[in-house]
């Protein structure tokens, strides 16, 4: 898998922290219990806890029968999920996602991940009106009456760039971006990575650098999930790329 750490292997907690600084992915296998992944998640990340979370901080993925068709639980169905930042309508959304594979669908089910930098740098190489309009402060509202006022790129005081993105009923736009919309649905489309991971498998991502979707399946899919904020430093958000060209106004934080 790309960006394969072996965790037995020594100096794997440096390595881990250099690509999530670098490119802000890392895959890995052999996690094959939920024991094994809480004990991971806890050696990366402090645990943040939430509504779906279990008493232990992680959550169980998996089809409910109950929750496919509630808003905001769309996760805990057997439906397709589009690309999204995790937590997108709280202040503050961990900086850390792992997602361990505990059993397989039996068809469907793949994980899909976009890269954000590469999503920025094509919306402002090919749409440069959509990158900029994208980055403009409080454009978007994401999550329910309590969620969170904010924009899909929110570009720091060093210039880096954090991204944050729903397109779920809970998604809310401010007329000056809906223009934009058909662009950045077809850009988080068009540059996903496809991961069918088996059992033991998952990767941990920058939430902030990172979409993250899945297929639709069939079966008795299993799937472990912790969110923190990491153990060691790391930047905001990343670097634009090169070719991104046009630099957009500062953000407001969110």
């Amino acid at each position: 898998m790309r960006n394969r750490v072996d965790l037995a292997a020594p100096g794997a907690a440096k390595k881990i922290a250099g690509l999530l600084r670098d490119t802000g992915l890392v895959t890995v296998d052999g996690l094959d219990s939920r024991a094994a992944v809480l004990a991971f998640a806890t050696r990366t990340m402090e645990l943040v806890r939430h509504r779906d979370s279990d008493s232990d901080g992680l959550t169980t993925i998996r089809d409910t029968g109950r929750h496919a068709h509630r808003t905001g639980f769309a996760g805990l169905g057997n439906g397709p999920l589009d690309p999204h930042t995790e937590r997108s309508g709280t202040p503050n959304p961990p900086r850390l996602m792992l997602l361990v594979c505990g059993q397989a669908a039996a068809t469907g089910g793949e994980c899909l991940l976009t890269d954000g930098q590469v999503m920025h740098s094509d919306l402002f190489a090919g749409e440069q009106e959509a990158g900029v309009a994208l980055a403009q402060a409080r454009t978007a509202f994401f999550g329910a009456g309590d969620g969170h006022a904010t924009q899909v790129f929110t570009v720091h005081d060093d210039r880096r760039v954090s991204v944050r993105l729903r397109f779920d009923k809970l998604a809310r736009w401010n007329p000056i971006v809906q223009p934009y919309l058909p662009q950045l649905r077809a850009a988080a489309g068009r540059h996903q990575v496809c991961l069918a991971l088996a059992p033991g498998q998952g990767y941990l991502l920058d939430n902030e650098r990172w979409l993250h979707a899945r297929r639709a399946f069939t079966g008795d899919r299993l799937f472990w999930r912790a969110l923190g904020q990491p153990l060691f430093p790391m930047r905001r958000g990343f670097a634009p790329a090169p070719t991104s060209g046009r630099t957009p106004m500062l953000s407001e934080a969110g």
